[in-house]
């Protein structure tokens, strides 16, 4: 076999993945995304709870990098402080290193089981959970699968006379090899993936194990820049997380670097063999960053919060300031599928705004102060503003001779506007007063009331961003999911309710101070999901599913 087909069956085996791992992430954060994040803000003031945290996020989404990113915008919005937001990144490290022992194992048998099951929950239902932890385990799966067929590809290079001589260079230029394993992690955007080919690849007795821990240490550097350079343009908040973890796992790679280099260990009580040494070199570095961590933490943070704050300063005064243009070209007016092409641009924009203001409003029942509710309060007049505007635009629209088609596009976005507004004053005017009630009587939650609240509004999320993906695709298929999720959430209201006064009837204090307030926002919630749920009705309306207000059977 030649070198080049050689290389395009390596080539296409790591795409595979790349493609496997962002596949189990996807699906991780599409079916327990939101539960994760309640899970990991809820625990984030303990120390070790944070650290915990971290590491089972990072377990569960199979990246470290979105861990960071999760917890680096946790400490921008204030949920949590600083210093709990590094512990959590150090124990993330962890999981990583976990989830690559994990996958190093002989797991073959798992393979067609995973592929079987995941198929079979994938095509037979229509649930989106069911359907999403389908998609895990077909990506557990072919991620396994392109292990071996790493392996499989890269067998005809021990005939090669080339390999050797790279290798050695390598070895004699350990600087180049560590950047040159800091770049492939990089661009591979997942330490998994990285350390899982280089594991690979030593099974096959390509990269002696003295060769593969300084490549290890130069994929732990290019991890840690991988989430300041996608925060670069964030605010500042967001981006301190992030630099301190620059700071400690990639200055610390190169200490452990220099250190590696000076003292040469004996690779051997890492394991008896090359991928274990090269694994557990992974793991026993971030353990040591952690440990290092816990009593740097402190200055750690205080050293990131200068060095952002530096950055800030130096940048232009205008660096970050973008000048928001509206959708609404006047030109446009007299071609109607140009201008409702525009309008529709500036609804997706409400959509945007409107999906701030309900991921915000559920953080403010738990940290409220006086200055977030008046920002969030500014979001809905910033609503109030664009569905104004949008419907003055879509009237003048209409002055035209339009097709049926675009006729009732014009109508669809009226209607889509018309109930974005709506919730808008709903957060603004129901759910911004219990907020405020909460805060100035300082109540607290019953643990199991405030999961009912944080499920309830989870499942709410979920919706308005499916619902804001109908009204640009108007798939159909996603406006029945839509209209179904609806009715499920309509019995999770009951089962909420419930619950609720059985803990009323039981006594507990927390909930007869918090009983309306609890009350009230999952009828709010509720009231919320049933009008973004209505954006869809449209779509189905024009391919004859709808029966009344009821889905006709498939």
């Amino acid at each position: 076999m030649s070198g080049s087909v050689v290389l395009l069956h390596l080539a296409g085996a790591v795409a595979l993945m790349l493609f496997a791992t962002r596949m189990v992430k996807t699906g991780v954060e599409r079916a327990y995304g939101d539960v994760l994040r309640l899970k990991l803000r809820g625990t984030m003031k303990n120390p070790l709870l944070a650290v915990l945290a971290g590491t089972a996020l990072a377990i569960a989404l199979q990246s470290s990098t979105a861990v960071t990113l999760l917890v680096g915008s946790f400490a921008g919005a204030g949920i949590v402080s600083g210093m709990a937001g590094q512990l959590a990144v150090r124990g993330a490290e962890i999981g990583s290193a976990l989830v690559v022992k994990l996958l190093t194992f002989d797991l073959s048998l798992i393979v067609p089981i995973c592929l079987i099951t995941g198929t079979i929950m994938f095509m037979a239902t229509e649930r989106r959970d069911w359907r999403q932890i389908g998609r895990i385990l077909i990506g557990v799966a072919l991620l396994l699968l392109s292990l071996e067929m790493i392996g499989q590809a890269s067998e005809p290079l021990r005939e090669s006379e080339l390999l050797p001589v790279i290798i050695d260079y390598f070895k004699g230029d350990p600087v180049t090899a560590y950047l040159l394993a800091a770049l492939a992690t990089w661009l591979f955007q997942s330490s998994i993936a990285a350390v899982l080919l280089m594991t690979t690849l030593a099974g096959r007795g390509f990269i002696p194990p003295e060769l593969g821990i300084v490549l290890i240490l130069g994929v732990n550097l290019g991890s840690s820049i991988i989430a300041p350079l996608l925060t670069r343009n964030a605010e500042p908040a967001v981006r301190v997380v992030p630099v301190g973890n620059l700071l400690m796992r990639g200055l610390g790679s190169l200490v452990m670097l220099a250190l590696f280099l000076s003292f040469k260990p004996p690779v051997t009580f890492l394991g008896s063999t090359g991928p274990n040494q090269i694994v557990n070199a992974h793991i026993l570095f971030n353990v040591i960053i952690l440990l290092a961590g816990l009593p740097l933490a402190g200055l750690v943070y205080n050293v990131s919060r200068k060095i952002v704050a530096l950055g800030a300063k130096n940048a232009p005064a205008d660096a970050f300031q973008v000048t928001e243009l509206s959708a609404l070209n006047e030109a446009a007016l007299n071609v109607p599928s140009q201008a409702l092409g525009n309008a529709t641009r500036e609804v997706v924009r409400v959509c945007e705004t409107v999906e701030i203001m309900l991921k915000r409003v559920i953080d403010l029942y738990e940290q409220a102060d006086e200055d977030k509710i008046r920002a969030l309060a500014a979001l809905d007049d910033r609503v109030d503003q664009k569905h104004a505007a949008i419907k003055l635009y879509l009237a003048k629209v209409t002055k035209n001779s339009l097709t049926e088609d675009e006729a009732l596009r014009c109508q669809e976005l009226i209607g889509a506007c018309v109930k974005l507004e709506q919730v808008g004053d709903i957060i603004v005017r129901n759910m911004l007063p219990l907020v405020r009630k909460k805060m100035e009587r300082g109540l607290e939650f019953t643990p199991e009331g405030w999961r009912e609240l944080t499920a309830f509004h989870a499942s709410v999320l979920a919706n308005a961003r499916l619902a804001f993906n109908v009204l640009v695709s108007s798939d159909a298929e996603t406006a029945r999911q839509i209209v179904e999720e609806k009715d499920r959430l309509r019995d999770r209201e009951k089962q909420t309710s419930q619950a609720h006064f059985l803990r009323l009837r039981d006594g507990s204090p927390n909930s007869i101070e918090t009983s309306t307030i609890h009350l009230d926002t999952i009828r709010d919630l509720k009231q919320i999901n049933s009008l973004l749920a209505s954006i869809a009705y449209p779509v189905l309306e024009k391919r004859g599913l709808l029966s009344d207000s009821r889905l006709r059977a498939s």
